[in-house]
């Protein structure tokens, strides 16, 4: 079995999107941004760091964290316990910003270099939030929808699927989905106490 600590510090010296890109090298100096343990149950999945966490170099330190802590009801101080809560985005370095502006997607090397390592490094991971569409590709493969839509109706079938570790599919709680939020009230009615139970089971 990989070893965690050993895979943590490749990942933090990491700079294969700039020795050997997929595409264009990353246009900044890499800076990887993740926290994993072999104590944590619980393993947040979303995108990619912006230019908030790559100033900070802390997960979620931005709005779309703060609309996330309150999506679970989690203060800051158990968010960021790193020996509870694993936090493994599915690109570690902020992308870069696209010509209107908006972040890039996450890059394709960390993933392909890194993901299978790293979960099979922690297999105490009980659940996993599958946070935006990039995730729930990696985290569900062919079981995701066409759509985002598709794959959040799902999400009940996602949750209950013999996997392990499960897998909780989420919106990416950027403000872009502002519109999807409010089309779809199901989601805090519903979804949102089903989520901060299993949290709290894991929790």
């Amino acid at each position: 079995m990989p070893e965690l600590t050993a895979i943590v510090r490749a990942i933090r010296r990491c700079r294969v999107c700039v020795t050997a890109p997929r595409g264009q090298p990353l246009p900044h100096e890499p800076r990887p941004v993740l926290r994993a343990s072999a104590t944590a149950r619980l393993a947040i999945c979303g995108q990619a760091p912006g230019t908030r966490v790559h100033r900070s170099g802390r997960p979620f330190s931005d709005p779309s964290g703060d609309r996330l802590r309150s999506w679970l009801n989690m203060p800051a101080d158990l968010f960021y316990d790193e020996a509870r809560v694993a936090i493994v985005p599915m690109g570690f370095c902020f992308p870069g910003h696209d010509a209107k502006g908006g972040d890039l997607p996450p890059r394709r090397e960390c993933a392909a270099q890194w993901h299978r390592d790293l979960f099979a490094a922690m297999p105490q991971v009980e659940l996993v939030l599958a946070v935006g569409a990039y995730a729930q590709a990696f985290h569900l493969g062919a079981a995701r929808g066409k759509t985002l839509q598709e794959t959040m109706l799902n999400w009940r079938a996602h949750l209950e699927a013999p996997r392990s570790p499960r897998v909780f599919p989420l919106p990416h709680p950027s403000w872009r989905n502002n519109a999807w939020l409010k089309k779809n009230p199901w989601f805090e009615v519903e979804l949102l106490p089903a989520l901060r139970r299993e949290v709290g089971k894991v929790l």
